[in-house]
């Protein structure tokens, strides 16, 4: 019997595998799963090399959001290695104007109200306006951001802070991309995932309606509809 595809699931900015978790459960019987975390780390390209330590041969990459980022620099660093690759709510572009100043003030709150007040400032931003009554959703997210230390958050921004415009590795990726966005994004909008779509020679986007920033907690069902079928072409 040939062993089953290993497949990567690439978590963001303070987020670990409750973010998967009904993508996991469907996957479980036909994929080896990985969820790597990225604590302590201040680079994606230290992100990207933590999870080719852990790497088969072969493996398959999906990403979200931050996760989207080290997926980016797996790509440029061993794209003979990766078979599928799915991006889900992630930009390509360089830091953007203002974006240190954000970062700042960020860690400023962190630091006065610690990450609870990060949480509570986050959640209502990267959900739909329709999910804000899910009390199930927000606490799983708020569960999440709590899970980690102030540590954890500078490393991650300072990360982001470091990053290469990665939207100059578009035009290079021969392989197919699917990219998914939520329709309210605020974080990585729509306009950015086409912008993405049409620099890539071959790509498939999706997005998904009544959906923010989490789209695989926040429209689970159709998420994990589409890496089902997306992972067995």
């Amino acid at each position: 019997m040939s062993e089953l595809p290993f497949v990567f699931l690439l978590p963001g900015m303070l987020c670990d595998a409750e973010v998967w978790h009904h993508q996991m459960r469907a996957l479980a019987p036909c994929c080896r799963l990985s969820v790597p975390s990225f604590r302590s780390l201040a680079s994606f390209e230290a992100m990207a090399g933590r999870v080719l330590g852990m790497a088969p041969e072969r493996f398959s990459v999906v990403a979200h959001s931050m996760g989207g980022r080290v997926a980016m620099e797996l790509m440029r660093m061993a794209p003979q290695r990766i078979e599928h690759f799915v991006l889900m709510d992630m930009g390509v572009h360089p830091v953007a104007e203002g974006e240190t100043e954000r970062n700042r003030r960020l860690l400023e709150l962190a630091t006065t109200g610690g990450l609870e007040a990060v949480a509570d400032s986050w959640i209502p931003f990267m959900i739909h306006p329709d999910r804000y009554q899910d009390l199930a959703l927000t606490a799983a997210i708020r569960q999440m951001v709590l899970r980690n230390d102030i540590a954890d958050l500078h490393n991650q921004l300072l990360a982001a802070e470091r990053r290469q415009d990665q939207s100059q590795y578009l035009s290079q990726i021969s392989h197919k991309v699917h990219i998914v966005c939520g329709d309210s994004d605020n974080w990585n909008p729509p306009e950015l995932h086409q912008r993405m779509h049409r620099q890539l020679s071959n790509s498939e986007l999706v997005i998904l309606p009544h959906c923010g920033h989490m789209v695989p907690m926040e429209q689970p069902e159709q998420v994990t509809e589409l890496l089902l079928r997306w992972l067995r072409e």
